[in-house]
């Protein structure tokens, strides 16, 4: 990624379409946390700072680029509105089909008693749901 020899948009095609599905893969299943989503916006954020460097400010003083100006260029397209996105098509996806498929009657399966503890709080249905009102 620091290679002169690639341009900066070839070097974020690569990213978009090699490392981040590469880091993603399977994440239709997961649930995040804060913790969880705050590790994978700084690993992103790694990668962007590689590919397009660090920036000469006007009194000719070079600094890494923050954390706003890394947000124009990938356009608020985060990696955690990624795996949001992909969890939406996967409901979707689930939702339309047959109610005997494997995949549909676990997702209207209701678990009973307590979690055990380290489990997350909500199911995955519930976080996904609570996404979808907040997109409106």
């Amino acid at each position: 990624m620091k290679s002169r020899a690639l341009n900066r948009s070839l070097k974020l095609n690569i990213y978009t379409t090699l490392i981040r599905p590469a880091v993603t893969y399977g994440c239709e299943a997961w649930t995040l946390t804060g913790r969880n989503e705050q590790q994978l916006r700084i690993f992103e954020r790694e990668i962007l700072r590689k590919i397009f460097g660090s920036l000469q400010d006007e009194n000719v003083i070079w600094r890494i680029r923050m954390n706003y100006d890394l947000n124009e260029f990938i356009g608020n397209a985060d990696i955690v509105r990624f795996i949001k996105s992909r969890w939406i098509t996967w409901l979707g996806h689930v939702t339309r089909m047959d109610g005997g498929r494997m995949p549909r009657r676990i997702l209207e399966w209701k678990p009973m008693g307590r979690r055990i503890r380290e489990r997350p709080r909500k199911r995955w249905i519930e976080v996904v749901e609570e996404d979808i009102q907040m997109m409106g």
